[in-house]
């Protein structure tokens, strides 16, 4: 076990939350509550994927790497009252980067080289400290990882330890070496290949709360983001997911069922009739389908008893290739690609993540399983709700195509005739999804409470539309006066969601009012400064 740590002194909790709203938030300049909760309008579209643009340029500027994860932390996570929703300030709160072990190639390995290999330090750093900012202590936030000792100093994040107070553990030794109590182990009813994991405390304790943040880079899987990044809360030995399809992993016997090769073999059979693409392509390692199908149905294993409270890709810079080997004289190379994707959905987000990186994601085999064992209800990235996020917290739902794609080249299912780096872009031919329609398109319209309320001096309105159609939602005061104007002109149908700043507005009450087609409504909400 590898450890660095140093400790801050708890940071007092302010109090007196207001009433008739539970959540708190400091864009709305409330004091604290006493539980840790995601923004409302995250939690109750847990099928959306949000898309935050950063403007960072050059990934040496640690500065702006480190606002960029501020500026992320501070408009998703938010203090409650509600204990049903929220989690207790002083419960554990587990963070995995993606903190893959670079190697020690003696061609090209350089540490400004290699950055995008794993997620950024400094960006890790900025995310803390806005969870710090709501009354988080740092002796309850755990950096945990099995993967990558060398990133504690090439990678920085011993440094970044000390600076932030944050427990960071990279520990590699296998089960044996590692005392039971820094050990969760958990069934997996309905594994295909586990039937039992160990996950690397505390990550699975009861209470505890997961923020997994993983990279924006390509792999031999395609990419490697949120649902693989997550197998490094494993275990040593139990992480290597993408070993042969003939290997047992060099782990307990007793921990995987009985007829794990026989069922991954039938159901590798089953899908390349059924034509998941690249299936076909020969091999037991994940340089073929049946090596692939192996992989993919050890890391739905672990995704189906793993539940982070949020899912993000760091994307302030991406990275094609294969960690340190790529097509650039052989080398991988790093992109600005200034974004971060982020959902509760693991597969959408990911799914989303290969589109913008330029691939066709129906094009890999991981969303077909996914698909299949119901841990994701969407297939084609354009039927997934994307919504632009931006620092106040404002969601605008935004078509997928209208942001910019990354071309990064992986070295996936290479097949007959195409260049070893190449991208998986072929044009895919969706099915119809029945639960996509409901995801992406509510049945009604609907104008919700605004919330906080009372507030100040910001507050989000939140509205439903079941047709694309003008709009027009503005601000009048108790004498019926308009003071704001805050949507207006033609939006898409699903939900929307809007901040408010009262600014230099007296305390009182004020009425907002939404119209669209023969829809119209108003609620009331109070200003209290």
């Amino acid at each position: 076990m590898i450890t660095r740590r140093t400790f801050i002194k708890n940071m007092s909790l302010a109090s007196g939350a207001l009433v008739l709203n539970p959540f708190n938030h400091r864009l709305f300049g409330n004091t604290a509550g006493q539980f840790f909760a995601l923004h409302p309008f995250i939690e109750n579209n847990p099928d959306a994927v949000f898309i935050m643009r950063t403007n960072v340029d050059s990934k040496l500027n640690s500065d702006a790497l480190k606002q960029a994860g501020l500026d992320f932390g501070r408009s998703v996570f938010m203090n409650t009252d509600d204990e049903a929703t929220g989690t207790p300030l002083d419960n554990a709160f587990a963070i995995k980067p993606n903190l893959t072990s670079r190697g020690t190639w003696e061609r090209g390995y350089t540490v400004e080289g290699t950055m995008g290999v794993i997620t950024d330090a400094h960006f890790v750093e900025g995310t803390i400290e806005s969870m710090k900012e709501i009354g988080i202590s740092s002796d309850n936030i755990a950096i945990r990882e099995v993967n990558g000792t060398e990133n504690l100093t090439d990678g920085g994040y011993g440094d970044m330890a000390d600076r932030t107070g944050a427990d960071v553990q990279i520990i590699p030794t296998p089960i044996g070496t590692i005392s039971e109590n820094k050990i969760q182990w958990v069934d997996v009813p309905d594994g295909v290949w586990f039937n039992r994991i160990p996950f690397l405390d505390p990550v699975h304790r009861p209470g505890s709360w997961l923020l997994n943040i993983s990279k924006f880079k390509t792999h031999s899987m395609g990419l490697t983001l949120c649902a693989k990044n997550i197998q490094g809360t494993i275990a040593a030995k139990y992480q290597q997911h993408c070993t042969d399809y003939n290997s047992k992993m060099s782990i307990n016997a007793d921990h995987i069922n009985s007829d794990a090769f026989v069922k991954i073999k039938a159901n590798y059979d089953r899908h390349v009739a059924d034509g998941v693409p690249r299936w076909d392509v020969p091999g037991w390692s994940v340089a073929g389908g049946l090596g692939m199908e192996t992989w993919a149905s050890r890391c739905l294993d672990n995704n189906s008893v793993t539940k982070p409270g949020l899912h993000v890709i760091e994307g302030v810079y991406g990275r094609d290739g294969d960690f340190v080997v790529g097509p650039h004289d052989g080398l991988a190379m790093d992109y600005m690609t200034n974004v971060i994707i982020f959902g509760k959905n693991a597969f959408n987000v990911d799914n989303v993540g290969h589109w913008l990186a330029g691939h066709e994601p129906g094009n890999f085999g991981l969303f077909h399983l996914a698909l299949e064992r119901g841990l994701t209800s969407v297939l084609n990235p354009l039927d997934i709700p994307i919504y632009e996020w931006k620092n106040d917290s404002t969601a605008t739902l935004t078509p997928l195509d209208s942001f910019e794609r990354t071309l990064l080249v992986t070295n996936y299912l290479q097949k007959d005739g195409e260049e070893f780096w190449h991208m998986c872009d072929e044009p895919f031919l969706y099915p119809t999804s029945i639960e996509a329609e409901k995801i992406q398109k509510p049945s009604s319209y609907v104008l919700m409470q605004n919330y906080p309320n009372p507030f100040n001096p910001s507050t989000t309105i939140q509205f439903n539309l079941s047709e694309n159609g003008n709009v027009k939602l503005d601000i009048f005061n108790s004498q019926g006066t308009v003071v704001d104007v805050l949507a207006e002109g033609h939006f898409s149908r699903g939900s929307h969601m809007v901040v408010w700043n009262s600014k230099n507005l007296p305390s009182g009450t004020y009425f907002y009012r939404l119209r669209a087609g023969a829809f119209n409504q108003t609620r009331k909400m109070l200003l209290l400064k």
